[in-house]
Formats: structure tokens, C-alpha cells, sequence
């Protein structure tokens, strides 16, 4: 395996990106900026006049940002570690093109998660400036939450790459997003604090990498006390990171491979 490789599948995805970015970067800039308006400005008036609060006793654009931050990341790096993976294995078939080079599997993988990994900096640099103009945090500490966030979309990368890999069809993918990644969005603490779960549901979203995402980046973006120590979510992510990656090497291998 070189490094040299995983470089060159990251200039491919450069490469087919500059032809492409203007679908993408005005969502990137759009999508944080309606959500904040919406759910931190517009539904946030309702919760913070209301009596329930969010327990942090801020403002709720305040506690809502960082964990729309977190949730962004997990939506690009499980977005492109879905149907483009399937498009390059089934459909396209660029990741057997790829292995006909020198390219061997896990420099494709790595070279993938490479390219996965500059498209998430991008994106929650934006958000982070987008909570900047907002007045939810300061530069500094919006910057802050910034790795974690990337090291957070990762974890659903890596997973849902691997995930992908063995799929034949897409049918698996839209319910991977129905039944996995719009509850998490829901239920892992981004718009209210998981201990108003019902304590049969609690347990389930702390194991939730979404959740140790959320408590990252709105514990380095607000100030906050963490709820578990960061070094906690920070190995369980990268645990995710390196389980999905091995799975996902060994499943594209056993797939591309004759």
C-alpha cells in the first residue's frame, strides 16, 4: 500500500469535483443558513419563551448550531459513502478502472475516504463561519468543533462504505437512510438534550455515533461540560473509522477482486 496511490484516487475525485462543485457548494452554503433561520431562529423563539428549555439555560440557536454541525458531517460522509460507492462498483464501475492501474484496494479505499475527508472540512468550515454570523459561538471556538465534526463524518463514511460494498442494489441504501440516518438526525441529542428520551430510548442514543458527535462539537463550540470524557467519543469514533475501513477493504476485495 503507498500513500502515493491513495493520493492519486484523491486528485481523481479533485478532478471530477471542479467540474461539478456548483451543484453542491450553493446547498453547502444554503442548507445551514435555512436550518438556523428555521428550526435555531424561527422554532427557537417558540422554545426559548417556553417552559421546557433546553437544560443549558442558552439560547436555543445557541445549543442547536453545533449539533446541526455534527449532523451535516454525518449527511455528507455517509451521502458519499453511498451512491457514489455504488455508482463506482456497479453502475460507473471507475473503482474496477481504478484497480487495473497499480491502485490496489486498500489505496482505493483510503484515496476514497481521503477525498470524503477534504469534502467534510469544506463543509463544516462554512457551517462554522454560517454559526459565526449567526452569533451562536464565537470564530474561535466554532473553528474548534470543526475535526471533531469531520472525524464524525468519517465514522458514517467508513461504515456506510462497507455497508455499500456488499450491496447489490440500491433498495439497501434508502433504507439505510430511512431506518439508520433520519433517526439518528432525530434522536442523537441535535435539536434537544436525549435525557427527555424515554428512559427505554436514552440508553440507545448514547451509542449512537451521531450522539458522541454532537457532544464533541457543542462541547468545544459552546464551552460546555461533556457528558462522557471527549477522549471517550473521540476513540469510539475512530474505532468506527477503522472497523469500517477494514470491513469496507475486505468486502471490495472479495467483490473487485476475481
Amino acid at each position: 500500500m503507498t500513500i502515493a496511490g491513495s493520493l492519486r484516487v484523491v486528485e481523481a475525485g479533485a478532478r471530477v469535483y471542479r467540474r461539478t462543485w456548483r451543484g453542491s457548494v450553493i446547498s453547502t452554503f444554503l442548507n445551514p443558513t435555512l436550518y438556523l433561520l428555521a428550526m435555531g431562529i424561527g422554532l427557537g423563539e417558540l422554545v426559548d419563551n417556553g417552559t421546557g428549555g433546553t437544560s443549558l439555560d442558552i439560547p436555543y440557536l445557541t445549543f442547536l448550531a453545533p449539533g446541526l454541525m455534527a449532523a451535516a458531517a454525518m449527511q455528507t460522509g455517509a451521502g458519499d459513502a453511498a451512491y457514489p460507492v455504488m455508482a463506482g462498483i456497479k453502475w460507473r464501475k471507475t473503482y474496477e478502472a481504478t484497480l487495473a492501474t497499480p491502485i490496489g484496494v486498500p489505496e482505493l479505499l483510503l484515496g476514497h475516504l481521503g477525498w470524503v475527508a477534504v469534502r467534510l472540512i469544506f463543509v463544516t468550515t462554512v457551517f462554522a463561519l454560517i454559526m459565526t454570523v449567526f452569533d451562536a459561538t464565537t470564530l474561535t471556538e466554532g473553528m474548534s468543533a470543526i475535526a471533531p465534526a469531520v472525524l464524525t463524518g468519517l465514522a458514517f463514511a467508513a461504515t456506510v462504505t462497507a455497508y455499500t460494498a456488499r450491496l447489490k442494489n440500491e433498495l439497501g441504501i434508502a433504507s439505510m437512510f430511512r431506518f439508520a440516518i433520519i433517526p439518528m438526525f432525530l434522536f442523537s441529542g441535535t435539536f434537544f438534550p436525549i435525557e427527555q428520551l424515554p428512559n427505554y430510548i436514552e440508553p440507545l442514543a448514547f451509542i449512537t455515533p451521531l450522539w458522541h458527535g454532537v457532544e464533541l462539537c457543542r462541547g468545544l463550540a459552546l464551552g460546555q461540560d461533556f457528558t462522557v470524557h471527549p477522549l471517550v467519543s473521540v476513540a469510539y469514533l475512530v474505532l468506527l473509522v477503522v472497523a469500517g475501513a477494514w470491513l469496507a477493504i475486505r468486502t471490495l476485495r472479495g467483490r473487485l477482486i476475481s
